[in-house]
């Protein structure tokens, strides 16, 4: 059995960022990946196989609450998700750290503040190569440094809808953005500025995605190693079953064993969750890390809604995921309860709605759609999820993951969506033409969209409420921690990555404190 100072499981915005944090600390690193590298080839860049085909979905069957299978929308490699990610990399507020009151139910507090988390959301904006600008938006927290890049320029639909958003008084911003764009001098832009980014793999390695701004550098270092088609299976312990002592693997076809003083695990929420149930042992009979019954519960994936607008003039755009309006994040008047974030999505095309609604567009003509296409305007919406213990992740006896979902907070989702089609007339759209677009499911089951998810292993200071401390390690465990989004008490209504890579970079630096190399570890990252 080979043996290591840390494994991470799972190479994600937590694993791969993890990876990258603890890389220079000569400690040996073992990163297990369940996929494989993704392969670049021009069907990246393919709305057909991307949309329609879903080449890059996983074959995984999950089982719903109604008791029957449904294809989830994940994405196994290097990487993790973020090699599909639109790369938003929104910062969440500082009220999101605290109880929120919201139509829906309660947001429940965080056991640390916007200002713990701060300096690792600069660190990770650092990291990942954000764009932005700093003081657009009325909602965003203080911040310790500026973004290490300008904002990304609109083009002129989107500038448009811009200036148009202020003349009626709101405050659009320049969405933060993770991609390697120079556009001060686009021959020598990794970035090309293309139409396939959001919901795509990027041919040219040009998105800020985990594997190639945290993994890659990570593996430059010898005492880092990465084993691909390695999928954890379950997590043993010592006698007392508070050390985790050997992580078993399927390795392609090979049952294999490793050991490491640190466990580290990133398989994203659902995966996760269901991995510390199936290692349910003699002093950990309900799952392991799970004597509060909390793994698996508190699932969390957005009240998420693509919708597309028809402009009354051909919107040309080619980038459009440049804007981002949170006036309405808090509510409104009349509503006095958070209603969320609205944001551009990846420009919509003819292709892309013969994937995600096959049977709607069956029998519509090509040129219709595609005269659709060149008049939309795509909006992503999205507003908070309510954690319930009744939304949850469990195992049945054959292994199989069931998920079990209602959704929350449908009345501030609605409230969103209606605030931005009463607006249409004034930003030069129909008012009537606001048509949802469902983008990325082509299964007409909506959980089955978990880009987003979140929550089925809280943190917290109480054991009997969390399945993990304040440093994301298990309460019940002292060698395993938890790196990925499932360890959200809430989950905002902005995109979850840049907080996952900023607590990975904090629990990182707690990690290194803990194995005695901290302040060489910083010396040499700096």
């Amino acid at each position: 059995m080979d043996s290591y100072d840390v494994i991470i499981i799972g190479s994600g915005a937590g694993g791969g960022t993890l990876a990258h944090r603890l890389a220079p600390s000569g400690k040996r690193i073992l990163l297990l990946e369940r996929g494989d590298w993704l392969a670049r080839e021009p069907r990246n860049w393919s709305d057909q196989a991307v949309f329609a085909d879903n080449r890059y979905i996983s074959p995984d069957t999950w089982i719903g609450g109604d008791g029957k299978e449904f294809q989830p929308q994940v994405h196994y490699f290097v990487g993790g998700a973020t090699k599909l990610y639109g790369a938003a990399l929104y910062r969440f507020r500082p009220e999101d750290f605290g109880q929120l009151r919201h139509h829906g139910g309660i947001s429940p507090a965080w056991p640390i503040s916007y200002d713990q988390m701060e300096p690792y959301y600069a660190q990770a904006e650092q990291l990942y190569g954000v764009h932005g600008a700093r003081g657009e938006d009325p909602t965003e927290g203080p911040s310790s440094a500026p973004y290490p890049f300008p904002a990304l320029s609109h083009e002129p639909r989107i500038q448009q809808l811009s200036d148009d958003l202020e003349r009626i008084g709101l405050h659009p911003f320049h969405a933060p953005c993770g991609v390697l764009l120079n556009e001060a001098d686009m021959p020598y832009s990794r970035c090309v500025r293309c139409g396939t980014c959001d919901g795509f793999p990027c041919l040219v390695h040009a998105k800020s995605d985990a594997e190639v701004m945290a993994v890659r550098p990570a593996l430059e270092h010898a005492n880092v190693t990465l084993l691909t088609n390695a999928r954890a299976v379950k997590l043993e312990t010592d006698a007392g079953g508070r050390q985790v002592t050997r992580v078993v693997a399927m390795h392609g076809d090979q049952r294999e064993e490793y050991s490491a003083d640190i466990v580290a695990v990133s398989c994203g929420a659902a995966n996760t969750a269901a991995l510390l149930l199936a290692s349910a042992g003699d002093k950990h009979p309900r799952g392991l890390a799970n004597g509060s019954d909390q793994v698996g519960r508190n699932y969390m994936f957005h009240n998420s809604q693509a919708v597309l607008a028809l402009s009354e003039e051909p919107n040309p755009t080619v980038f459009q995921k440049t804007l981002g309006l949170n006036d309405f994040y808090f509510g409104t008047n009349g509503f006095e309860f958070p209603m969320g974030n609205i944001q551009m999505v990846g420009k919509s095309t003819a292709e892309m709605y013969r994937g995600e609604k096959p049977l709607e567009t069956a029998l519509a003509p090509q040129r219709t759609l595609r005269n659709i296409a060149q008049h939309a305007v795509d909006f992503w919406l999205s507003t908070e999820d309510l954690p319930s213990s009744d939304n949850r992740v469990t195992l049945d006896d054959e292994g199989r993951i069931h998920l079990a979902y209602t959704p929350a907070n449908e009345e501030a989702r609605d409230r969103l969506y209606h605030q931005l089609k009463s607006m249409l007339g004034d930003l030069g759209m129909h008012p009537h033409h606001l048509v949802p677009r469902h983008a990325y499911l082509k299964t007409a089951i909506p959980v089955a969209g978990v880009a987003h998810q979140a929550g089925t292993c809280r943190f917290g200071d109480d054991p009997d409420s969390s399945a993990l401390d304040p440093n994301c390690r298990a309460h019940e465990v002292d060698n395993l921690y938890v790196v990925d989004t499932s360890f959200f008490p809430s989950i905002s209504a902005v995109n979850p990555a840049l907080t996952a890579m900023a607590n990975a970079l904090r629990v990182g630096d707690h990690l290194l404190e803990r194995m005695g190399v901290a302040a060489a570890t910083q010396v040499a990252a700096g």
